[in-house]
């Protein structure tokens, strides 16, 4: 794949040490719920510790609010590139990056590798030590996940796991209530999200795993 730079739409912030969760469904600037612009939308990102305890795992959820009957048709946009960004010495720069990139029913993994850019555009990490691919797996299919060199990747639908209750929210912002309930009513129930998973060995990542993390969304130029 040749060198591309890709400039920001989208982004969302997250620290992780053990576990981590941002989420924004369509409330970035540049999204407006519908067109291209909703592609790049980041709903949720997460960040956990894996179940072995010596890894990482990054999420990152694309273009929420997808109904069963349009999730089957729902596809990565080839022209966004997902990049994961890592902060191993707590300045708030990004000091590793892992980037994702949909081609032709898979996805392409480079990273994790130093930063190239700490500015809006970024480059394709081509030569990057660590690179992987996965298919994409298709809506109703069991997952599909590939381990290269200590790295595992997922691409494909999930059921967007993010609880909020809108409905309350609202009524929160109105006035007319003065707190959520509990628990609520799940305004993302029976929805379903793009994800993107990676799992990395902490001794890729500064080795603690304790590190700042934030996923941005970038559209080909």
């Amino acid at each position: 794949m040749k060198k591309t730079k890709f400039l920001i739409t989208t982004a969302i912030l997250g620290i992780a040490t053990f576990v981590a969760i941002a989420a924004d469904h369509i409330d970035a600037p540049a999204v407006d719920g519908g067109g291209t612009s909703s592609l790049s939308d980041i709903t949720d990102f997460y960040a956990f510790q894996g179940a072995s305890g010596n890894t990482i795992a990054f999420a990152a959820n694309v273009q929420g609010f997808l109904s069963p009957g349009s999730t089957g048709s729902a596809t990565f946009d080839e022209n966004i590139m997902i990049e994961i960004n890592i902060d191993t010495d707590g300045n708030a720069i990004e000091d590793l990056v892992i980037q994702a990139i949909p081609r032709d029913g898979k996805m392409y993994f480079f990273g994790p590798f130093p930063a190239n850019s700490t500015n809006l555009s970024s480059t394709i990490g081509t030569t990057a030590a660590n690179q992987g691919s996965v298919d994409i797996t298709a809506y109703g299919q069991n997952a599909i996940v590939e381990t290269v060199g200590g790295i595992s990747y997922f691409a494909g639908p999930r059921d967007d796991p993010f609880f909020f209750d809108f409905g309350q929210f609202g009524a929160i912002l109105g006035g007319t209530a003065s707190g959520f309930n509990n628990p609520g009513t799940d305004s993302f129930a029976g929805t379903n999200v793009l994800s993107v998973v990676v799992e990395v060995p902490k001794s890729m990542i500064g080795g603690s795993g304790s590190v700042n993390t934030w996923v941005e969304t970038k559209r080909k130029q």
